[in-house]
């Protein structure tokens, strides 16, 4: 097929910009694959999860009779391990499951604030 003089740049330019606007689109204008934005959207729904999870956690661990001895094992652990020792707390236990959730201990442990939390002194008298 013999094509027109005339054509061979306009075709040069269509193929040009069509790379043009596909790389400027995926790099500057935002543009993503299904599998990114599949990604994206169980990053952002499991995010939620954790995020309403959270005040569970922190009733639970209000509520548990233990909560002065469970506490001290959690402050008495190293920092990286203090993850684990909420979890064998039962703390970072959604209802309904037998396992602990590791997202929702760290989460938790972060809203805790363990080291900020004050000393509970069960045995003090008040000398009001």
């Amino acid at each position: 097929m013999n094509t027109p003089e005339w054509l061979k740049p306009g075709i040069y330019g269509a193929v040009i910009g069509a790379v043009f606007v596909g790389v400027v689109g995926f790099t500057w204008g935002g543009w993503v694959t299904g599998g990114t934005a599949n990604d994206r959207a169980m990053a952002m729904s499991r995010d939620d999860v954790v995020a309403s999870m959270v005040p569970v956690c922190l009733e639970m661990a209000q509520s548990d009779p233990a909560r002065a001895e469970k506490l001290e094992t959690i402050r008495a652990a190293s920092t990286y391990q203090r993850r684990d020792a909420l979890m064998e707390a039962g703390w970072a236990t959604v209802p309904g499951t037998d396992a602990p959730n590791r997202d929702i201990a760290h989460a938790c442990l972060a809203a805790l604030d363990v080291d900020a939390l004050p000393e509970r002194a069960e045995s003090a008298v008040d000398e009001g």
